[in-house]
């Protein structure tokens, strides 16, 4: 079944049920969420479900998965517009990047902060590679950074990711972007960030 969505785009039943889940996973926990649940969301039996996941755990392995290729498309972005030897400036386009996929497309990012340490091991086994490699690609920029003098050495640029990440996904259990500016977010980590951390 095709349905059109408000964008104007072709919307499957599968896209249907990955954004009810992602949603209900988001505000209900992932525990306390059952396929019925979400059928019940979408508007259809819940044994349709089994026609596009297998299992609840295949749902949420695929929620984060385009959650993690939201996050992988907003680095690429940042790593045109900032290109250049200046590193605060690439620093603050990664975080805008960042902080933007969360609240632009949270029901999909956000679970990875919310859903996926509570996740299955088969989930976390399906997943863990895709985040490890976008969790590498920070560490590869502060590495760079790094070697160009712009980050201090004395500081492990694996340490500088795990503080950074922390400051941009605990954003989303506080912060209220129809109530707060969302770039003066970025400005106040980016910043406070950089100076922690820059060579000069």
């Amino acid at each position: 079944m095709v349905t059109i969505n408000h964008a104007g785009t072709r919307e499957t039943s599968r896209d249907r049920i990955t954004e009810a889940a992602a949603d209900l996973f988001l505000r209900n926990g992932y525990a306390q969420t059952s396929l019925r649940d979400i059928a019940a969301a979408v508007g259809i039996k819940a044994g349709s479900i089994y026609y596009h996941f297998d299992s609840k755990e295949a749902l949420l392995i695929d929620i984060l998965e385009q959650g993690l290729a939201v996050m992988d498309e907003a680095f690429d972005r940042a790593a045109d517009l900032a290109r250049g030897p200046d590193g605060a400036t690439r620093v603050s386009a990664h975080i805008h990047g960042h902080m933007s996929a969360l609240f632009e497309h949270g029901p999909y990012t956000t679970n990875h902060v919310s859903a996926f340490h509570i996740a299955p091991a088969s989930v976390k086994e399906a997943v863990i590679p895709a985040r490890d490699r976008y969790e590498a690609r920070w560490v590869a920029l502060f590495d760079e950074l790094v070697q160009d003098d712009q980050m201090s050495a004395q500081i492990d640029p694996r340490i500088s990711r795990l503080v950074l990440f922390g400051a941009m996904n605990f954003a989303v259990a506080w912060f209220d972007p129809t109530r707060g500016n969302l770039d003066q977010l970025v400005d106040v980590i980016a910043t406070q960030f950089w100076y922690g951390v820059s060579a000069a």
